[in-house]
């Protein structure tokens, strides 16, 4: 339910609506260069301090059996600052750039976080079926606010209303909905960890920083998560590339219109929550590293499928690929972490997911940008290279070695 209730948020203010409303109306003094650059430093910013921070405050919140009570900060700080997005008028960017920023720490902490209790409510070999299941549902929960969000402007313009009047709502309802969907996580999920006793003298800021160093002075002993981690951060630099520029591509390339792009991610949603579903079962008959193989390959026929496409019909096509392999690379990376993470220090493993995922946020679409600059604008060029990154991570990816890193987690590692 809590994968349910945070996919609003992607899903509206960082790819449907938000993202399109503060490049055309509130930084569009900036021009549409200018305003798109003033964005994708928001999101850089945004994931840089992610990136920082989440392995210390997951080691935080397992030395203290905290993750609860940070799942509940972050969750109530990402509704406060969606929510605050709704006042924010033309022309104030830089309180815009805070707010965002805010809320998307925020989630990305909270997403963190609330991955770490997959290891205390699913044994080994059934994580992969439990995170399909909760990434599906998540998928239809986004799909819901989006759909909300899409009608209610869809009355409102049907009544003359302009962007800077409709699109604030679409800030109330997805902090709303993030708000009511995420009461039964608060309600009805426990804390299993059991919080160590602080040594006298010391903060709990101190011991996130310590054990993250104990963390990485064992690399040896989890050779496999880290060879994972590595292999994360590539191939997931593929994923943010095309989640960030997929409506671009199609606008820009294959003629889409703006209805069209909008049709596209509900559908997109809808084939990434089967691929989350039927990919997370098969996850747990096949194996973590034989299934993510799998998505890999189709992640690259996609990509070498819209590079080749000339029209609209072999577009859709692709674009439903893209959505199974989406949707399943996600949660199959989220269960193998949870199968990879020692008992008591889930959090600080999956803080280190977190910051392979953000390193991948800002290194993908990055790259796709520099490759359009030096190429004058050749898109094609661009997401045909973005697949080095999935041919690259599937090449790491058969270097991991699944049984020996299960057996790392339940072995003490020796200093």
């Amino acid at each position: 339910m809590y994968d349910f209730a945070n996919s609003g948020y992607t899903t509206v203010v960082l790819t449907a609506i938000f993202n399109a409303y503060f490049v055309g109306v509130i930084a569009a003094e900036a021009g549409q260069g200018g305003a798109t650059f003033l964005w994708t430093i928001a999101m850089a910013i945004a994931n840089g301090l992610v990136l920082i921070t989440a392995p210390v405050v997951g080691a935080m919140a397992d030395f203290g059996a905290h993750k609860k009570r940070f799942l509940a900060i972050t969750t109530l700080g990402c509704i406060a600052f969606t929510a605050s997005l709704a006042i924010i008028k033309p022309g104030e960017i830089v309180w815009a750039i805070c707010l965002v920023v805010a809320a998307t720490v925020m989630f990305s902490a909270g997403e963190n976080i609330v991955a770490a209790f997959l290891p205390e409510i699913s044994p080994p070999d059934d994580m992969g079926r439990i995170s399909g299941y909760g990434w599906s549902l998540g998928y239809f929960g986004g799909l819901l606010v989006l759909g909300m969000c899409l009608a209610y402007v869809s009355w409102a313009e049907a009544r003359g209303q302009t962007a800077n009047q409709f699109v604030p709502v679409t800030m109330l309802i997805t902090a709303g909905m993030f708000a009511l969907a995420a009461l039964p996580t608060f309600i009805w999920l426990r804390e299993r960890a059991i919080k160590s006793r602080l040594p006298q003298g010391e903060h709990f800021l101190f011991i996130g920083f310590k054990r993250v160093l104990e963390t990485w002075r064992e690399a040896r002993h989890y050779q496999d998560l880290f060879r994972f981690l590595l292999t994360l951060a590539i191939f997931q630099s593929g994923i943010y590339t095309v989640i960030v520029l997929a409506a671009i591509y199609a606008q820009q390339v294959m003629g889409f219109t703006t209805q069209d792009t909008v049709m596209m991610i509900l559908v997109v949603n809808v084939t990434a929550a089967v691929g989350a579903f039927f990919f997370g079962r098969l996850q747990d008959k096949l194996g973590s590293i034989n299934t993510l193989t799998l998505i890999l390959l189709l992640w690259i026929g996609a990509l070498v499928t819209a590079y080749a496409s000339t029209d609209r019909m072999t577009f859709w096509v692709v674009a439903n690929m893209i959505g199974l392999a989406l949707g399943s690379s996600q949660s199959a990376s989220r269960a193998l972490i949870g199968q990879f993470s020692p008992p008591g220090r889930s959090a600080e493993f999956f803080g280190l997911w977190g910051l392979a995922v953000k390193l991948a946020a800002i290194l993908g679409p990055f790259s796709y940008g520099l490759i359009t600059y030096l190429s004058d604008g050749n898109h094609r060029l661009a997401i045909l290279s973005t697949n080095a990154f999935f041919i690259v991570g599937l090449f790491l990816l058969r270097t991991v070695n699944e049984k020996r890193g299960r057996v790392a987690a339940d072995t003490p590692a020796i200093s």
